[in-house]
């Protein structure tokens, strides 16, 4: 029945979530066909509609399922068209949308942008987002971690960020290097050597990076925001999450370093031992700030959970991360409508059985450093839940992914009433395409970990 085919497919709420005035409307994969009544939630009425401002491509057109919003919903959301701005005085941003950092492989080996990955990126810069940050940029090249992955770790990568900083601020968005280094997660096939982490890894096969590596590697993050500075940025973000260098050096379990930049003999959670953990990003923070522009944006991507990091230790970690002078904070929750209870059940007290996990980073004080959550924020629904619960901006990662403009038709919605279309995965490589993804991305996006993210649509 109804609940049935709500708590199941691409959507996959616990019941406790389902937004009250939401109609599913599977549009078939061709205009002006008719729609499928098994997939009516609402009514019975049959659609020969399609949606507004499809894009022509030469595959066939996915699914789309039309969700009407609720006047609550709208009132919440219309948060996200209002201008953001940022402590430090940089540009702000027209609006709420921050396009999240997305791995890609469009680029060259060599670290130099690719014509893929500019166009990928400045279409979605015109497509309406705030903000528009780049792929994770590798501040060395043994930090690499991706095939294609674009690069900032020398100046012959400037040529590339230069002409792709002038293109995103050209349609009015904020530009945003994603600044990164891989650590263990670098594959030896990639970097020539064996991957680099706090203390050695033997499931990753890395090593423990000496003293002068590990201050050789901050410098680096350093002068690769500076280089984001000189090539045009407004700002940059440091990737200190999903299990990557900044990431493991906060991990009590990656971080077991007898040094400065580890926990030492002290208790891994004690002051001195999370300090110890903590003091490569906050020595990178520190001279970021000393070597860019006052006005230069800086923010910081953590992990909510997983990889190393329980959620206690995360909110301390952010607790004391919110005493430091960036501009905002990104928490990557994987899915905003995630429990904490899901997440670290041993943390749950009474009373926060259906507490949301973002629940408890939006709660800590936070003076004016901005805060933004990521996962599977794919609609307005989705929109207002986060803005109820308190946070200042989003950053879309699918849902921009499926259209370059998802920011112009969530505002349509909001503003007009007008459902939303949502494509629904599968999706062709061709529709793909459309949205200005080059073949090398469609087939990382066809990888299984992306669940049926890309698929061949059903002949006729």
């Amino acid at each position: 029945g109804i609940s049935s085919l709500l708590y199941s497919g691409p959507f996959s709420l616990p019941p406790c979530f389902i937004p009250p005035l939401v109609r599913l409307v599977l549009i078939p994969n061709v205009s002006n066909s008719e729609t499928d009544p098994t997939c009516l939630l609402a009514n019975n009425s049959q659609s020969t509609s399609s949606p507004e401002d499809s894009p022509e491509s030469s595959g066939k057109m996915p699914k789309f399922a039309e969700t009407v919003v609720s006047d609550k919903a709208r009132e919440l959301a219309k948060k996200i068209l209002e201008p953001m701005t940022f402590r430090s005085g940089g540009r702000p941003m027209k609006n709420r949308f921050m396009l999240a950092p997305l791995t890609n492989s469009q680029s060259h080996e060599d670290g130099k942008m690719s014509e893929e990955e500019y166009l990928w990126l400045t279409k979605r810069a015109e497509g309406g987002h705030g903000a528009t940050m780049t792929c994770a940029s590798h501040v060395q090249a043994v930090g690499k971690g991706f095939p294609g992955q674009m690069g900032c770790w020398t100046d012959d990568h400037l040529e590339g960020l230069t002409r792709m900083a002038e293109g995103i601020k050209r349609h009015g968005s904020v530009s945003l290097v994603q600044i990164h280094h891989a650590g263990m997660r670098s594959p030896e096939s990639l970097i020539g050597g064996q991957p680099l982490a706090p203390s050695d890894d033997e499931e990753w096969k890395a090593r423990e990076m000496t003293l002068e590596e590990v201050k050789g590697m901050r410098d680096a993050f350093i002068q690769a925001a500076v280089r984001s500075q000189q090539a045009g940025f407004d700002g940059v973000e440091l990737h200190g999450a999903h299990g990557y260098v900044i990431c493991n050096f906060l991990s009590p379990e990656n971080n077991r370093r007898k040094d400065e930049y580890g926990p030492g003999d002290a208790d891994t959670f004690s002051v001195e031992g999370r300090a110890g953990r903590m003091r490569l990003l906050l020595e990178i923070i520190k001279g970021v700030r000393e070597a860019t522009q006052p006005d230069f944006i800086v923010g910081v991507r953590l992990s909510a959970e997983r990889f190393g990091m329980k959620v206690s230790d995360v909110l301390e970690i952010t607790r004391l991360l919110l005493n430091e002078p960036i501009d905002f904070l990104d928490i990557s929750c994987w899915d905003v409508r995630k429990t904490l209870k899901e997440a670290e059940p041993e943390f749950v007290k009474p009373g926060e059985e259906s507490m949301l996990l973002m629940d408890k980073f939006l709660a800590l004080p936070r003076g004016d450093i901005c805060m933004g959550v990521a996962g599977k924020i794919k609609n307005v629904e989705d929109i207002a839940l986060c803005f109820e619960h308190g946070v200042d901006f989003i950053l879309p990662g699918r849902a921009s992914i499926l259209e370059h403009d998802w920011p112009r038709k969530i505002e349509q919605s909001i503003t007009t009433g007008k459902p939303y279309m949502q494509p629904m995965n599968p999706v062709s490589p061709e529709y793909l395409a459309s949205q200005f993804l080059s073949p090398k991305f469609v087939e990382y996006m066809s990888a299984a970990r992306w669940n049926n993210f890309v698929g061949k649509e059903e002949e006729e």
